[in-house]
């Protein structure tokens, strides 16, 4: 059976950038790359939709040691996957990701201070393999499914219907009418993309969503680099852009009238005064109780004022032969209808945990700093930010992983594993993400870990806390390091 230090699940952004930092600061420790799909980039290279693009800059959204030097700082999917694949070839990864390995379950072993995960391997049966620590960076998704409401009629329908998930590479959409039912951020993008090529689009919402535009250009950052080498250009422009992120999500909190104010001006500048903002742009929840929408260059706007898009928002009634009827009595003729209606989540990348025998239900975990489950050892899972780049809470998981591994060796011990103290235990619990409404995290947080009400219990979705938590040393009284007896040694002292 082979061994490895480190296992990593998942070849993604989370996954490659999880990879550079512990060759670069574990030199030491051997690890491997599972990957399930036959592809590097997971999300970026999943989704093959028209438009598809990031809603964060690339100054926090990339990687703190590789700077992003294009032009635009709002990227497409393709200048991101080809990013992701550039840092991987340049850090000699590409031999050390596996393909088509999909990790099944996990069983951690204390007298061994290992785990074994099971992998199903496309077309080759199933495999075990070994290793000390293991790393979560398969995102928060289920790849092999959207969320898609049923709804009636859809058997009647006489054209085509297209969740982004999967999206057709055949599928030609030039002057056909098109409905997108949605109103996030999949549906903000794919509505002016289909528009641009000629499509006659409408995107029915049954209740509206904040919008900002921005340029997809970020000047200063342009600026910068005409006069200083990519890294300090690099470092500086996204030092600026995740101050102005905190700040404006920060006011979003305490002044959220404000803010609201100020999103519906500025969609009222772009449509202009006779356009109906309170109807399709007007949500009825504060600014990032879900999350904003990011239109780079007013595209939507744009797509809206020339008529190439209509905004509806509305009910779905029923699917017809022809279309989609509305509850208002209103039919939209279709020859294409994108389900853009959201995602759905998987918890702990759907592998099935068990330590020492007794299966893990995180549900009744605590999360630690974040990352890591309470009685879980040697285990961390990345999970970005909901309210800021992804990839800013990535690399601060990464850094603290170096850092613990290496604190291990120094100690020379195998085991690593936050544990509750006596005064923690009746602290209340709370949900994993509890003050974001957006359907697609409620529909799955009771299957979520919990989070308690003070640090390091706290998942805490704030970037300048977690930097802190991070960076604090490692041995806190919380998280036990040890060569802990297993549960074979306990079970033979009973005896």
């Amino acid at each position: 059976m082979e061994h490895v230090d480190v296992i990593i699940v998942g070849a993604g952004l989370s996954g490659i950038g999880a990879a550079c930092h512990l060759k670069r600061e574990c030199p030491g420790r051997s690890f491997t790359i599972l990957e399930a799909r036959d592809a590097i980039g997971g999300t970026w290279d999943l989704f093959r939709y028209p438009g598809v693009r990031s809603d964060s800059d690339m100054h926090t959204l990339g990687y703190d040691f590789k700077p992003w030097t294009d032009a635009k700082a709002i990227a497409d999917g393709p200048a991101i996957l080809e990013y992701v694949r550039e840092t991987a070839r340049e850090n000699g990864l590409m031999q050390r990701i596996r393909y088509g390995h999909r990790v099944r379950s996990a069983r951690w072993d204390s007298d061994e201070a290992r785990w074994t995960v099971t992998v199903d391997r496309v077309g080759h049966g199933r495999v075990e393999i070994v290793g000390n620590f293991l790393y979560l960076c398969s995102g928060y998704y289920d790849y092999e499914g959207g969320h898609t409401p049923g709804f009636d009629g859809q058997e009647n329908f006489g054209g085509e219907i297209v969740h982004p998930q999967f999206w057709p590479e055949t599928l030609d959409h030039a002057g056909k009418r098109v409905v997108i039912i949605g109103s996030g951020a999949t549906a903000m993008t794919l509505a002016p993309a289909m528009a641009e090529t000629g499509a006659r689009v409408t995107m029915v919402q049954r209740s509206p969503t904040y919008v900002i535009s921005r340029p997809d250009m970020d000047k200063v950052a342009n600026s910068l680099r005409k006069w200083l080498p990519d890294r300090l250009a690099y470092a500086i422009t996204r030092w600026k852009n995740v101050a102005l992120q905190g700040m404006f999500y920060r006011q979003t909190r305490v002044r959220p009238a404000k803010v609201r104010s100020q999103l519906l001006g500025l969609v009222r500048r772009h449509l202009g005064p006779d356009y109906d903002v309170a109807t399709h742009f007007t949500p009825r929840y504060d600014p990032w109780d879900q999350r904003l929408c990011l239109i780079p260059n007013a595209d939507l706007f744009r797509a809206i004022k020339s008529g190439a898009l209509e905004v509806v928002t509305d009910q779905i009634d029923r699917f017809t032969e022809h279309g989609i009827k509305l509850a208002s009595g209103r039919e939209l003729p279709a020859d294409v209808v994108v389900t853009a209606t959201g995602l759905k989540l998987a918890v702990m990348g759907g592998v099935t945990f068990t330590v020492d025998g007794k299966r893990v239900n995180f549900p009744d975990t605590t999360v630690y700093k974040g990352m890591m489950y309470s009685d879980v050892p040697n285990l961390v899972q990345t999970f970005g930010y909901i309210n800021a780049s992804w990839t800013l809470r990535a690399d601060l998981t990464a850094r603290y992983v170096c850092r613990l591994l290496n604190r291990m060796a120094e100690r020379g011990v195998r085991q690593c594993t936050p544990r509750l103290r006596e005064e923690d235990r009746e602290m209340p619990r709370r949900p994993w993400i509890d003050d974001f409404s957006s359907g697609y995290m409620q529909r799955s947080m009771h299957l979520f870990p919990r989070q308690g009400d003070r640090h390091p219990w706290r998942h805490a979705q704030d970037y300048a806390v977690d930097k802190k938590l991070t960076r604090a040393p490692i041995e806190d009284g919380v998280l036990v390091l040890d060569n802990r007896t297993g549960a074979r040694q306990a079970r033979q002292r009973v005896a």
